[in-house]
């Protein structure tokens, strides 16, 4: 096993100790897993908490920060975090005008969050939930009961933490992250499969010279396997996959993602071939972003997000943000 750990026990707590040192503007709770920005409670703002298995990352760590999530929870790798480890954050960034929890579709994550929720209401924390499940690939699996939560989860944190940060009520913040998810859809592709610490060989099968359409972030199946495509085939595939279900009639937001072990290099390519297919069905392309954003450990691959905007998401989508993953604006 080639990796840059110690054991495979420590390997959150080690990659929280570095976080916590790269980032001084974040604070760090290395045993009790929780991530926050160093100035939360902001008074008078709705606070964003989201979480889930670590080997996602720049997911969801690296996206706290203003204009973003206020807090994050790891948990193991693969692993949901525990609701402990949820009401701890939500009662460190709550201002009393609420925390949204942000949930991707995995059912570890959907029950422990729902237990958070229960528990932080006692505590006087009032809380609302979204569910992101933006993948077409697959309903229902190992892992879910209807769509996965993946590529989404940026845009869902981006855009509702922009609305948070200009001082919107919990319930608009709510309501413009369900609005976000039911206008995003992913798919991606696995090259390899990944190889998580504890195990220390790959997680799935995928022999030489195929690949896996519509692979979930866990290396969960996807619709088939295919001898290796080009690019060019593989961007085809996968972005009128995208386009079949969400049926955009405007402008979209394109997050072209890798999985892990993609360099940059082969990323912009896909991404070239991505606006291609996106130019010949007519889809205007209003932002892209491309880059290692929802990862799964090594794994090689890439996937495919489109978020349909309006002129107010849009806007939300351009207001500054501060993290450690993602940084524009003033």
């Amino acid at each position: 096993m080639r990796m840059l750990i110690n054991v495979p026990e420590t390997v959150v707590a080690d990659a929280l100790r570095g976080m916590a040192a790269a980032h001084p503007e974040l604070t760090v709770d290395v045993e009790r897993r929780v991530v926050v920005r160093r100035d939360a409670p902001v008074a008078g703002k709705v606070a964003l908490v989201s979480g889930g298995g670590s080997g996602h990352e720049p997911l969801h760590g690296g996206f706290v920060g203003p204009g973003m999530l206020a807090a994050a929870c790891p948990g193991e790798v693969f692993t949901s975090p525990v609701p402990d480890q949820m009401v701890r954050a939500a009662a460190a960034v709550d201002s009393g005008a609420g925390v949204l929890f942000v949930v991707k579709n995995y059912t570890g994550d959907v029950l422990n969050f729902e237990m958070a929720a229960e528990l932080a209401e006692d505590e006087g924390i009032q809380v609302a939930k979204v569910l992101v499940d933006d993948d077409v690939a697959v309903k229902d699996s190992l892992y879910t009961a209807g769509r996965r939560g993946t590529g989404a989860t940026l845009f869902v944190e981006k855009i509702a933490g922009a609305a948070a940060e200009e001082g919107a009520p919990l319930e608009r913040v709510e309501a413009i992250a369900r609005r976000v998810n039911e206008r995003s859809r992913s798919f991606g592709v696995a090259l390899s499969a990944c190889t998580t610490p504890a195990k220390g060989s790959p997680t799935f099968d995928l022999p030489a010279g195929e690949l896996e359409l519509g692979v979930g972030i866990h290396g969960e199946p996807g619709r088939e396997r295919r001898p290796m495509m080009t690019s060019r085939e593989i961007a085809d595939f996968a972005v009128d996959a995208v386009l079949e279900d969400l049926r955009p009639s405007g402008p979209v937001i394109a997050l072209v993602n890798g999985m892990g072990a993609t360099p940059l290099l082969e990323l912009y390519g896909f991404n070239a071939e991505v606006q291609r297919v996106l130019g010949e069905r007519k889809v205007p392309v209003a932002r892209t972003l491309v880059g290692n954003y929802v990862t799964s450990l090594d794994m090689a691959g890439c996937s495919v997000t489109l978020c349909a905007v309006d002129e107010e998401l849009l806007r939300l989508w351009d207001a500054p943000v501060q993290t450690a993953a993602l940084r524009w604006g003033r």
